[in-house]
C-alpha cells in the first residue's frame, strides 16, 4: 500500500503518524507527506480501494492493489468524471460515489422518483437477490415500486447537494466548527439526508427544528421519510448481513399500508 501511496501522491516522505483505526466497513492511516499530512480510507474488498484526504482539500481516489485488471474508477470505483450540468437542474453526480463499499451510479436524470427507484432502492435490491434470493423481498418490492411515484404527487423538488451519508457517527466538530466526512455525495432531494440522520443514534431535535425552519417539511414528508429510510435498511442489510433483513421488510410492509 505505501509503495502506492508514494506513487500516487507523489511524494518521497511517508512517515505513519497517529494509530490506525478501522470504522465499520474501512479502516484508517494518517501520514506525512511532502505536502503535509494525509487521512488515507483503506478497503480491501475487491472493487473497493484507497482513498487520501490532505488538508488543502486535495482528494485522490486510489486504485485497489488487487485490481490488475483494468478495471478503471469509472466502471467500478468512485471516481469517474462527467459532465456536471451548468446549474444543477438534474439529479445525479459527476462521478460514481460510493455509500460504504458499494458503488453508486450517479447517472444525470431530470425525473428524481425514477433516479431514486433506479440507482437507489433497485441497486440495492439487486444486490440482495443476487446474495440471498430473498422471496418475500421480491414480493413487496413488486407491489411497492409501482406506488413509488404517488409519494411524490404535488410537490417540487430541487437538486440539492446532499452528503449522503449524513448519520451521527461521520459529524465531529473541533475549535473551528463542525465537521463532516465519509460523503456519499450527489444531487438529490434534501429530505433523503433527513432519513439516516433519524437512524442509527441520530440527531438532536435541535437540529431538526432549525432544518424545518428553513425547509419547511412539504406534504407527504413523513410517508417518503420511511422511504428514504429503506433505502438505508437496505444498504446496511447488503454490508453487515441479515440483522437488517427483518428492518427492511418491516419499512416495505410500512410503506405498503
Amino acid at each position: 500500500m505505501e509503495q502506492l501511496l508514494r506513487a500516487e501522491l507523489r511524494t518521497r516522505t511517508l512517515r505513519a503518524f497517529g494509530s490506525s483505526g478501522a470504522g465499520c466497513i474501512s479502516e484508517g492511516y494518517a501520514y506525512d507527506t511532502d505536502t503535509g499530512p494525509v487521512f488515507v480510507k483503506v478497503n480491501r474488498r475487491t472493487q473497493s480501494g484507497i482513498k487520501a484526504w490532505g488538508p488543502d482539500g486535495r482528494f485522490a481516489p486510489l486504485q485497489p492493489e488487487a485490481q490488475g485488471e483494468g478495471q478503471g474508477p469509472g466502471e467500478h470505483g468512485c471516481g469517474a468524471d462527467s459532465a456536471e450540468p451548468q446549474g444543477v437542474s438534474k439529479f445525479g453526480f459527476s462521478t460514481v460515489t460510493c455509500c460504504g463499499f458499494i458503488p453508486q451510479v450517479n447517472e444525470w436524470q431530470d425525473d428524481w422518483p425514477a433516479f431514486f427507484t433506479q440507482h437507489r432502492l433497485q441497486a440495492q435490491l439487486d444486490l440482495i437477490e443476487k446474495d440471498y434470493a430473498d422471496r418475500e423481498t421480491r414480493e413487496l418490492w413488486s407491489r411497492l415500486q409501482v406506488k413509488i411515484p404517488d409519494l411524490f404527487s404535488g410537490i417540487e423538488i430541487v437538486p440539492a447537494l446532499l452528503h449522503g451519508d449524513l448519520w451521527s457517527g461521520n459529524v465531529a466538530e473541533d475549535d473551528q466548527g463542525p465537521i463532516i466526512y465519509d460523503p456519499a455525495s450527489f444531487y438529490g432531494h434534501s429530505e433523503f439526508e433527513l432519513a439516516i440522520a433519524l437512524m442509527f443514534g441520530g440527531f438532536p431535535r435541535s437540529f431538526f427544528t432549525a432544518y424545518h425552519r428553513k425547509i419547511p417539511k412539504a406534504p407527504g414528508f413523513d410517508k417518503r421519510l420511511l422511504l428514504y429510510q429503506l433505502f438505508n435498511y437496505l444498504n446496511h442489510w447488503n454490508h453487515f448481513g441479515r440483522e437488517y433483513r427483518s428492518p427492511s421488510l418491516g419499512m416495505m410492509r410500512k410503506l405498503l399500508r
